[in-house]
């Protein structure tokens, strides 16, 4: 794979599931939460799809070459990428008003 077109999906992949929990009713994609999720429910859904993001990332780069050593700086810079890519969904789904059902 192209070192650009794996940039790039990892990117769109990140967009992609850093919102996914603010438009979905259902926690992890799987349980149904007939009462609607809490924060706490999009923290945690926000930490497992960064961790899956993040894996993806990694496996791609070992199809490139070899993987580089990351310290806590590459997470916390990443993360709080992962956080501002989220950060449409954010809005959204808590600052948007939406009809009453």
């Amino acid at each position: 794979m192209n070192t650009s077109l794996a940039v790039f999906s990892v990117i769109v992949l990140a967009a992609l599931a850093a919102n996914l929990p603010f438009v979905t009713r259902r926690f992890l994609g799987v349980r149904a939460m007939p009462q609607g999720k809490t924060v706490l429910h999009h923290l945690i859904e926000l930490v497992v799809l960064y961790a899956v993001v993040g894996l993806v990332g990694m496996l791609l780069e070992r199809q490139i070459g070899q993987n580089a050593p990351q310290r806590w700086e590459f997470y916390a810079v990443t993360g709080a990428l992962f956080l501002t890519l989220a950060f449409p969904g954010f809005v959204y789904r808590y600052l948007m008003r939406h009809p009453r059902r």
